[in-house]
């Protein structure tokens, strides 16, 4: 170990791997510090067509060509075959009764599946993190970031310029410095801890608990009569990240390719509460009874790892940068897994670092330039916790949480096609900062959490979904909250050809731009 780096970055999951390559990449020495050992287990699995996206970009910017494999399912399949994976082509919703099988609406009132790329090829993926992040390490170590594992850390002190790293490795003491200290371990972590940064609640936010495990012997829901469609669904049910919706929470199912499956629930302190989370195991087993068609999707499936129970999921520090640190926006916040928000979260801080590092790391701003990065990180944290507590609020009448989430989709396709297409529309995540659109997203969440806790009424879920899709109508570029579809959202450039205005183009410009994007192939184009 040096005496000296520009950069020390504690924790190698993903993000602290990632920004390691950026900063070395940048030219500067880089220490990464791990307080375990890979491979080890994380959870946070599931990325989306967005998060693939700014891992693409982040991967070209810095000539890390390696990792752009890792950005769609057929790619990784052909480059990487042993880092394991699963195929994620889009979100799956299903809504259940307590005590009651499962049972498919007429109208798929019960039900949502919104696709996320046209094929298996283009697919995005869920991520097995102890095979994704032990391989970003060595990628890390690879390109000359030095990687120091099984490492525990005192509190650093402030030193001029930068700050003394001290610790223990293999029962020996070490002593490093650094300009900049980066957190990478998530909520809770090493900085909140050393530099007694207090905890600052969102506020409005249910408290929420989780329990989860990764299985064996998970059946699919397609083989499963409760869940047989009528139709064509737009992709295999189970190729997506699975969501089981219900008074007071939610379960995810996400399948890798190995056999294995990650299942947890995430639910409010009342449902744990007559749940008994906190025992672990038996929790899982009287919450697969209280839901049958569950229950019997996961009869014959084993825990190969001790169920995982946290008695408080959401977290938000009550600063996230000072003289010297900065924290990733995993450190910095924790919301809840819904809408797979904390990847992307992640790779944004990880953009916008490397975008800070490399202007202004010579200059006198660097302090200043991390304060506002600490603004925009709170600020895209509180507007996705504002939008998933209006999720769990609606998650008891299921029509008014499937019109509430077209703000999470609207904004993750029109992000995802402003990168691609349009930079210069290219706003703060879930596009909270648009006026219109922010403006709507935030009241429609308060108007269902204003419903939960009886301030308010409503009319009916029909008048709330025209509200919705009023309020979305400024952004939606994919031909969201229509109601001839019945739920059912498959990936039809057609829409994004009708709403080509909304991205600075032409019709028929527009169809020129599709016709030649790699992005878009096997997606049948209308003519203009």
């Amino acid at each position: 170990m040096d005496d000296y780096y520009d950069v020390a970055i504690v924790g190698s999951g993903f993000g602290g791997s990632l920004m390691a390559m950026v900063v070395r990449r940048l030219g500067l020495s880089v220490l990464l510090i791990e307080r375990g050992k890979h491979p080890r287990f994380a959870i946070g699995e599931s990325t989306s067509p967005l998060t693939n996206l700014l891992l693409e970009q982040i991967a070209e910017r810095y000539d890390l060509p390696r990792l752009i494999p890792l950005t769609s399912y057929g790619p990784w399949q052909r480059t990487y075959p042993e880092v394991v994976c699963g195929l994620k082509r889009g979100f799956t919703f299903f809504h259940h009764e307590a005590g009651q099988p499962y049972r498919m609406a007429a109208d798929r009132g019960n039900q949502l599946m919104v696709a996320a790329n046209p094929n298996d090829e283009l697919g995005d993926t869920h991520w097995l993190r102890s095979d994704v992040d032990a391989f970003l390490v060595r990628e890390a170590a690879d390109i000359g970031v030095d990687y120091y594992d099984q490492a525990a850390l005192d509190q650093p002190q402030r030193n001029g310029d930068g700050a003394t790293l001290t610790g223990r490795h293999g029962g020996q003491p070490f002593q490093t410095q650094a300009r900049l200290v980066v957190d990478a371990t998530g909520p809770r972590g090493f900085l909140s801890k050393v530099l007694d940064i207090p905890e600052d609640p969102f506020s409005d936010y249910p408290k929420t608990q989780t329990l989860y495990s990764h299985f064996t012997g998970v059946r699919r829901c397609d083989s499963m009569a409760a869940f047989q469609p009528e139709g064509i669904p737009p992709y295999p049910l189970d190729d997506a990240a699975l969501h089981h919706v219900f008074d007071g929470g939610w379960m995810w199912v996400l399948r890798f390719g190995n056999g294995v499956t990650s299942a947890g629930v995430a639910v409010t302190d009342a449902v744990a509460e007559s749940l008994a989370l906190s025992d672990g195991e038996p929790a899982w087993h009287r919450f697969l009874e209280r839901y049958p068609s569950i229950g019997e999707q996961f009869a014959d499936a084993k825990a190969i790892m001790p169920f995982v129970y946290a008695p408080r999921l959401a977290y938000r520090a009550a600063k996230s940068a000072g003289p010297g640190w900065v924290m990733l926006p995993s450190a910095a916040a924790f919301i809840d897994p819904l809408f797979s928000t904390g990847i992307p979260l992640t790779l944004l801080g990880i953009e916008r670092l490397g975008r800070i590092l490399s202007e202004s790391w010579s200059s006198g701003d660097l302090d200043a330039r991390l304060q506002e990065y600490s603004r925009v990180t709170r600020f895209e944290s509180d507007a996705t916790a504002d939008l998933i507590s209006g999720s769990y609020a609606g998650m008891r009448d299921f029509p008014l949480f499937a019109a509430l989430s077209m703000f999470y989709f609207t904004a993750a396709s029109f992000s995802e096609m402003a990168r691609r297409l349009n930079p210069s529309l290219v706003r703060r995540y879930l596009v909270a900062d648009h006026p219109e659109f922010g403006a709507g997203m935030r009241r429609c969440a308060e108007m269902l959490r204003r419903r939960l806790n009886g301030t308010a009424t409503m009319t009916g879920a029909g008048s709330f979904f025209a509200d919705v899709a009023d309020a979305t109508s400024c952004l939606n570029v994919a031909g969201l909250s229509d109601t001839r579809k019945q739920n059912w959202y498959g990936v039809d450039l057609a829409d994004v050809i009708d709403s080509a205005a909304k991205l600075g183009f032409t019709r028929l410009e527009m169809r020129r731009v599709l016709e030649e994007a790699p992005w878009a192939a096997g997606c049948p184009l209308p003519s203009v």
